[in-house]
């Protein structure tokens, strides 16, 4: 039997907006059926009006890095500097203080609709670099922290080994690392998933984990079956210094290595080789673009169009929380891919809500989540079509009208298996996310 029916005014179903639908709930969080056809709510029934869709999946995320908004804004700069600002930040965590900064960045995520977190951890040990009394205490605090905000996460456990291609680390980076990738292999092995927390492993990227090194955290996971993801090629410096140690590019090295593969991930992806564009989709490599980030550093446009006519399987995140909205993140990659070439439509809105949400949980080993389909797991978002933003189209184009013209602003009913976690766009057990944020960023000035 089902435990809530809920009547859906209109329903994403892969690639059509389907009127009237009822979507049945059972108690273990899964979706038991979904009937078409419906033209008016079942007695009992919850009414979602507007556009649901599954919940979205934010495939790469630095928790930390969103008390960096407004602060890395001022001024001009490069990616460099603006790393230079955020190790400021990393220095300040704790446990506590991480915790309640991340349950009020993902309570931030539940109400952009944002179901699934991948939270790219490389923050580890205690200033210095000396382990806590659990070696995972700041791990810990994340899952906990998504716990609390509702929604699930992954947390690729990052490898950060080297400032550079075998180069010690360096002062602000000795919380990073844990010396080599068997002793982060050991450490990593003691996190334990749970209801709602996945745990996979990262590769920060091909300078912070040295060559001999690489294939021992693909290891890990392969072992697991876990997800594995690492920032690639985000800088023309990184080719340059790989090329200069390595005599190839960083795509050509974690193919050399056995990184590259089906539960693999490039976060970023942007400044690759025809080889590499080929390495990566032959392999099913996926991609997660970032474009507001991507954009905010300067950074440049991947070529997202021919990796997945390549073969690899696009996902999306917020990555530095510049802002915290998978919807711009969506039209970002089209408008951008608009902006290089001169011409529109390089992919529907189906296909860029696919990113957004199935091939996004797929990239963070979440497969089962993602689609509004019987048996799935029961994670979706409503997106209200009467504001604004969204009033004006007739529902049949509802999809387009997220796309393009929606904000996180007008998601307004989120549920996480089962469980209503934003109701009418307020968090249901964060009251005032603003204040929570202001909160703990404010904590870390002191």
């Amino acid at each position: 039997m089902p435990l809530t029916t809920y009547w859906l005014e209109h329903a994403w179903l892969d690639v059509n907006v389907e009127p009237g639908v009822a979507l049945e709930v059972t108690e273990d969080g899964r979706i038991g059926a979904v009937r078409t056809g419906v033209e008016v709510p079942p007695p009992g029934a919850v009414v979602l009006r507007g556009l649901t869709i599954p919940g979205l999946a934010n495939a790469h995320s630095h928790a930390f890095h969103r008390a960096l908004r407004g602060t890395v804004q001022v001024g001009s700069g490069t990616f460099w500097t603006w790393r230079e600002v955020m190790y400021t930040v990393a220095q300040r965590l704790t446990p506590d203080s991480y915790f309640a900064l991340a349950r009020a960045v993902y309570a931030e995520m539940a109400l952009a609709g944002i179901t699934s977190v991948g939270e790219f951890h490389y923050l580890h040990h205690a200033p210095g670099g000396s382990p806590y009394a659990d070696p995972n205490a700041m791990g810990e605090a994340l899952i906990a922290a998504a716990g609390e905000a509702g929604i699930r996460i992954t947390l690729l456990d990052t490898a950060y080994l080297s400032s550079g291609f075998g180069a010690a680390p360096e002062q602000h980076q000795l919380r990073f690392t844990d010396g080599t990738a068997e002793k982060w292999a050991e450490r990593v092995s003691a996190l334990k998933e749970r209801e709602g927390a996945r745990i996979g492993a990262a590769i920060h990227s091909v300078r912070a984990v040295p060559a001999d090194q690489l294939a021992t955290v693909a290891r890990w996971a392969a072992d697991r079956s876990a997800p594995l993801h690492v920032h690639l090629s985000e800088q023309t410096a990184e080719n340059d210094a790989c090329l200069a140690a390595h005599g190839m590019t960083p795509t050509q090295l974690l193919a050399e290595h056995g990184v590259l593969g089906a539960r693999t991930t490039g976060v970023h992806n942007t400044h690759l080789t025809d080889e590499d564009i080929t390495l990566l989709g032959t392999s099913t490599t996926g991609t997660c673009m970032c474009p507001t980030t991507e954009r905010d550093l300067a950074d440049g446009i991947g070529p997202a169009v021919a990796l997945q006519r390549a073969g690899s399987p696009l996902s999306l995140g917020s990555d530095s929380h510049a802002v915290i909205d998978l919807l711009e993140e969506a039209r970002a990659m089209e408008l951008n891919e608009r902006l290089r070439t001169r011409t529109r439509g390089h992919w529907t809105a189906a296909a860029l809500l696919r990113a957004a949400t199935t091939d996004g949980h797929a990239a963070l080993g979440w497969r089962d989540a993602g689609v509004l389909e019987t048996g799935a797991l029961a994670d979706f978002t409503t997106i209200t079509l009467d504001t604004v933003r969204t009033a004006g189209p007739v529902p049949r184009l509802a999809a387009e009208t997220a796309v393009f013209a929606a904000t996180a602003a007008d998601v307004h009913h989120v549920v996480v298996g089962g469980r209503t976690i934003v109701r009418d766009g307020a968090h249901v057990s964060v009251p005032d996310v603003g204040e929570a944020l202001a909160t703990a960023i404010a904590a870390l000035r002191n």
